[in-house]
């Protein structure tokens, strides 16, 4: 049970993968210039009289989470946010979300295109004050193995063509990953393995050929990339 739990909270999150650059997103919506004063009104005290709930109450003040189910998001790129939170929102003609979350998918249906783009503004001008840390030094080769080399024996890619040396990532596209909880990561790429995270096809080719040992040791050297 409580497995299964901390994998409902994990899912519910916002990270790991690649996603589509976004850079119009607001001119194709018809929307305004994104609002990060908005969107920090709507992150730290959400919106009761349209049932939105404060994203700080999970994810922490300005984005800079304490709690390991919940991912850190402050200063994740903005067009990645973005994507993020409309695969948790389900499309009118479609069955289900791309991204299914217990927890998300409920979450997000009073946002309009407005408000997500005014939330990821806001994130991506926050700084993430405390970083999570590796703790395992006994992972450090084999994490950095992965992450700068890929495993070529297993047509494994290195982390680093997408998500950088230091794990910034690539606004628009990928993540940054650095100083995530690793635990976090760690669970991200079990979903996309098993085929419960289905919104980005290439981690989870990538994530089926990576050992439970080998997804711990990058998860945990990611987590201390700076």
């Amino acid at each position: 049970m409580k497995r299964v739990l901390s994998r409902m909270l994990v899912a519910s999150s916002l990270m790991l993968g690649a996603s589509l650059a976004m850079p119009s997103f607001a001119a194709e919506n018809g929307l305004t210039k994104p609002d990060a004063v908005r969107g920090g009104n709507l992150f730290e005290q959400g919106d009761a009289a349209r049932g939105i709930v404060s994203c700080a109450s999970c994810h922490g003040a300005m984005g800079d989470s304490t709690i390991e189910a919940n991912p850190k998001l402050a200063g994740q790129h903005a067009g990645y946010v973005q994507r993020q939170l409309l695969d948790f929102r389900k499309l009118p003609d479609a069955e289900a979300p791309v991204r299914v979350s217990m927890i998300m998918n409920p979450m997000v249906v009073a946002l309009t295109d407005q408000d997500i783009a005014d939330l990821a503004q806001y994130i991506s001008q926050q700084k993430l004050e405390s970083p999570a840390t590796a703790g395992h030094e006994d992972m450090v080769d084999l994490g950095q193995q992965i992450w700068r080399g890929g495993l070529a024996d297993k047509k494994v890619p290195s982390c680093a063509a997408c998500h950088g040396a230091a794990g910034a990532g690539m606004p628009g596209q990928y993540p940054y990953l650095s100083g995530q909880f690793s635990s976090y990561i760690q669970q991200q790429l079990e979903l996309f393995r098993s085929g419960e995270r289905v919104n980005n096809e290439p981690m989870h080719d990538i994530a089926l050929r990576l050992t439970d040992a080998e997804i711990r040791a990058v998860s945990d050297y990611a987590a201390g990339l700076r």
